[in-house]
């Protein structure tokens, strides 16, 4: 799937007006969809990881949404589960270094600048469309970023890039 694929695919799913899918749901289904993992339209692992994790400002759902997938996607690819770990959390750990360099922060409350449990937060996030620019870059950045990983050579080389990283 090419990186204008998956960035389309998730501003529709995450922009669509019946509001079905935040941000980790809708970073998680397309990268789920994109690496060939089964039920990828199933976003329920990534259901409570918006807003940073129950709207407690943590983690950017579109990071946590994407660490789901890549974990996923390595445990599929390499039968030792020890090093499937370390692989997901190696090349995890260099998209929120990309990402932190590309927008500032990684947790939710610090990109957004609201606490969305805070009663009224939720909904003057929703009325200022932070989550429709700000979220929506962040989840693009996330799956243009893991997306090529679905292919073979590309996920080879990432791992061979991590392993000489390592030496």
């Amino acid at each position: 799937m090419a990186e204008i694929g998956v960035a389309a695919l998730a501003r529709a799913y995450f922009l669509d007006e019946r509001n079905q899918f935040g941000c980790a749901e809708a970073t998680f289904i397309v990268l789920k969809g994109a690496y060939g993992l089964d039920d990828p339209m199933d976003a329920g692992a990534a259901m409570a990881l918006n807003g940073g994790i129950a709207y407690s400002g943590g983690a950017c759902g579109a990071i946590t949404g994407a660490a789901l997938a890549v974990g996923m996607l390595a445990e599929r690819r390499i039968d030792d589960h020890q090093e499937a770990k370390r692989v997901a959390r190696d090349l995890v750990a260099g998209l929120m270094d990309d990402f932190r360099a590309e927008h500032g922060a990684l947790d939710c409350r610090d990109l957004t600048g609201f606490d969305l449990r805070a009663p009224g937060q939720h909904d003057a996030f929703l009325a200022a469309g932070v989550w429709r620019e700000r979220c929506m870059r962040q989840i693009e950045f996330a799956v243009t970023r893991m997306a090529p990983l679905a292919d073979e050579e590309a996920w080879a080389a990432a791992v061979r890039k991590l392993d000489g990283a390592a030496s």
